[in-house]
């Protein structure tokens, strides 16, 4: 069983990623997924994040993830925000980071995580789809983990925003894949 927490903001779609990894594993991969999102003050900027739960067999559990495996963070600055990415973080957790900030980067180092990955997942964002919403590219950032293939990611994305918006994130989801940097 793997736990993976997301962490984000209001409005870079953090759930729907959550939803869509949750779409790869389970109908492109044949293993099992349960997401459990949670919100606070549902706005544009407001912390958000989803709890997902990933095996080899039925998922029997409806809850939080209080001891994640890999944690993703859409947003560099959720530690300014006081976000704890790292709460539950355990020796052998893997941190997967949006940022293109070198500082930013070295302050999330500081976490002590076993690895990092990072990209400009918000870049990426604006470059394929022409809006700051990293919810595609991070997914791309996020199959570097080995949790879900690449390939399983973009039939997610393009099946989750359809035949005009799908092949955009898909190609921001390829590229955070293809250029993405470990610390």
């Amino acid at each position: 069983m793997l736990q993976i927490k997301f962490f984000g903001l209001g409005g870079q779609g953090v759930v729907t990623a959550s939803k869509m990894l949750s779409y790869a594993v389970s109908l492109c991969e044949d293993k099992y997924a349960i997401t459990v999102p949670s919100y606070g003050h549902e706005r544009r900027g407001a912390p958000v994040y989803t709890s997902i739960i990933v095996d080899d067999v039925p998922v029997l559990l409806n809850c939080f993830v209080y001891e994640p495996d890999i944690v993703l963070a859409m947003d560099d600055a959720l530690l300014e925000k006081g976000i704890n990415v790292a709460g539950g973080k355990k020796p052998s957790s893997v941190l997967v980071l949006n940022s293109g900030d070198p500082k930013k980067v070295e302050a999330f180092k500081k976490l002590g995580f076993s690895k990092m990955y990072y990209v400009d997942g918000t870049g990426l964002a604006l470059k394929h789809i022409g809006r700051g919403i990293p919810n595609g590219s991070m997914l791309g950032a996020l199959a570097c983990t080995g949790i879900v293939a690449i390939d399983s990611i973009e039939k997610a994305i393009v099946e989750s925003f359809g035949p005009k918006a799908g092949p955009l994130n898909s190609a921001a989801a390829r590229e955070a894949y293809e250029c993405i940097k470990v610390a």
